[in-house]
């Protein structure tokens, strides 16, 4: 069972503190959501949670062991990472970038085997995108790069996989389908931390929030119990109300947030 948790965390950069005294963990076929306005600190949170920064005060334990102690192919083979920024100056086919999720199953000079090519064409075909396959990927959208980065998350077959806004750059149905797809991993066991600025996402597709603001957690707990009314308009700095809507296919009640605009003059 894979977990990754954070007891007593913080973090600054000189002098500038970005969070403090944050307490967290995900295991196993959960979705852990953060929510909050930029600059809150959730992608620097991630980064921590994953190792490449190391915390001021606290500890990251990985399966119950020390993150610090830990090499960095050690967590390559336990945690992905999905970040919004991915340039690459080398007009790399959409195939060849997968098949980089493979890496830390390679020996040092190892090259991707005939195996690990089709571990990449699945995954580039569990998001819609194998018909790519042989395209620059310097030449294809922001939205289908979002996907592709996806894939080679997929590739790599983490046990804990970290998103920092994976719909991000997305349209409406490509938002839904990665969601999906991030629910399909959690029922498989793979653990699941994302930031987003979507309310809404995390009530759908959440097993666990967290409201942030300004460094800290307000909050943490099941989507229902924390997302209120009262917390989110905290949390945004607007009025904001959480809706039921009835689905008619089931009878079952879909909870959605609303902001509340402010009426013209």
């Amino acid at each position: 069972m894979a977990e990754v948790s954070l007891t007593g965390g913080s973090f600054s950069y000189g002098d500038k503190q970005v969070f403090e005294g944050v307490n967290m963990g995900v295991s196993s076929g959960e979705v852990f959501c953060i929510l909050g306005p930029n600059g809150c600190g959730k992608t620097t949170l991630l980064r921590c949670l994953g190792g490449s920064l190391r915390l001021r005060e606290g500890i990251v334990h990985l399966d119950k062991v020390d993150l610090s102690n830990m090499k960095p192919e050690e967590i390559a083979r336990k945690i992905s990472f999905i970040f919004q920024e991915h340039e690459t100056p080398f007009p790399y086919s959409v195939m060849e970038i997968v098949c980089m999720g493979r890496a830390p199953h390679l020996s040092i000079f190892g090259s991707p085997s005939s195996r690990d090519r089709k571990i990449a064409e699945e995954a580039l075909g569990m998001v819609g995108m194998l018909h790519l396959r042989d395209k620059p990927y310097t030449q294809i959208s922001g939205g289908e790069r979002q996907l592709v980065l996806i894939a080679r998350t997929l590739a790599q077959q983490p046990e804990i996989i970290m998103m920092d806004e994976p719909t991000s750059h997305l349209d409406f149905k490509n938002q839904i389908v990665v969601l999906q797809i991030i629910n399909k991993l959690a029922e498989k066991g793979i653990a699941i931390m994302m930031t987003s600025h979507y309310p809404d996402h995390a009530l759908l597709f959440s097993s666990q929030v967290a409201l942030m603001k300004k460094g800290n957690f307000l909050d943490v707990g099941k989507p229902a119990d924390v997302m209120t009314d009262e917390s989110l308009t905290e949390v945004y700095d607007m009025e904001v109300s959480v809706v039921s809507i009835e689905n008619s296919d089931n009878g079952q009640n879909l909870k959605l947030c609303v902001p509340k605009l402010n009426e013209k003059p």
